[in-house]
């Protein structure tokens, strides 16, 4: 049962959304960490991080919609991540209105389309029904998704992300070839250089066959990175370090997406056990300290690091972003 801190009655009516008065303590924390760390949570939309990150209590369509200002005031957001591309891509003027709404030094994370990321068609139950024709295609992850985001965030625009969904099991015995498409694909993206200087193309996968030395070689070519993927359908943080030593040196994109308690399918289970997301319940201290390390060693040596982090790692991801900026601090 929903307690009634978020029943109707206590929603606010009116649209403007207000962040939390600040906290000293946080911003002190934010100002000792490596001006190349961007850390940030996924989405912006939860009314469970009232008296976290908003003021009092909102509705989800009233943070979707005016949240993101608000957003960017926590000492330690500096970045954020924006799935909602994935399930129909974004023209340039929606992302042109996000970057309109944060600050000049803000980034953003977004990933890329179930129209090139994804090898299936899917059903509204997230069964694949037929082969999607158009994954991996150069054309469409240019004209559907880079080219217009590059031209609605500019400068705002931190890491593209493809996170390539878990392939039919038939096509796991066909690494190469889908690997030499990922390659193309890559290579077909625009020079960021100019118009994003913090840009950075990460891709992420749900299948561990595609770790190999000819995906590791497909990115550098393409001088793009592997995006560590925390997710119980992956290997852990330690296992997946092998891909970044084989690119390093390079950037850091990371998103920490589940907790490995839950299984490979475990997201409902996740949302369900941490609603409503406002505080901590199964913290993953092993995979924290990891990944501390990670982020400390790429900013030590100058590079971007750009994570964000799911409510369905621990629980709550501001606090789990608190928790890990003060890990990084102990490196």
């Amino acid at each position: 049962m929903q307690d009634s801190l978020f029943s109707d009655e206590s929603l606010p009516r009116a649209s403007a959304v207000r962040p939390v008065p600040p906290d000293p303590a946080l911003a002190s924390l934010a100002k000792k960490l490596p001006d190349t760390l961007r850390l940030g949570t996924s989405s912006w939309h939860y009314p469970g991080w009232a008296g976290l990150v908003w003021d009092k209590i909102y509705t989800e369509t009233q943070l979707s919609q005016h949240g993101l200002p608000s957003y960017t005031e926590h000492p330690l957001f500096r970045t954020v991540g924006v799935d909602r591309g994935f399930y129909r891509p974004l023209p340039e003027s929606v992302w042109a209105e996000y970057a309109a709404q944060t600050p000049a030094d803000f980034r953003f994370v977004i990933k890329a389309p179930a129209l090139v990321a994804d090898a299936m068609v899917r059903a509204p139950d997230g069964q694949g029904k037929d082969v999607n024709p158009r994954f991996l295609s150069p054309g469409d992850a240019v004209e559907q998704f880079a080219a217009p985001a590059l031209q609605g965030l500019g400068h705002k625009l931190g890491a593209l992300v493809f996170q390539l969904s878990p392939l039919p099991t038939a096509w796991l015995e066909h690494m190469p070839r889908l690997i030499s498409q990922l390659h193309r694909m890559l290579a077909a993206l625009p020079d960021m250089s100019t118009q994003a200087p913090d840009a950075v193309v990460a891709v992420e996968v749900r299948d561990p066959q595609w770790l190999t030395p000819a995906f590791v070689a497909a990115l550098r070519d393409t001088r793009a990175t592997y995006c560590l993927g925390l997710h119980a359908k992956m290997p852990t943080i330690a296992e997946q370090l092998p891909i970044l030593r084989a690119l390093w040196p390079g950037p850091l994109v990371c998103r920490w997406n589940l907790n490995p308690r839950h299984g490979a399918y475990g997201y409902e289970t996740a949302r369900d056990l941490y609603a409503p997301f406002d505080k901590l319940v199964d913290e993953d201290t092993e995979t924290r300290q990891t990944l501390a390390k990670v982020i400390a060693g790429t900013a030590r040596a100058g590079y971007p690091a750009y994570v964000t982090l799911s409510n369905k790692a621990e629980g709550c991801s501001p606090k789990s972003v608190i928790k890990l900026a003060e890990a990084v601090l102990a490196q």
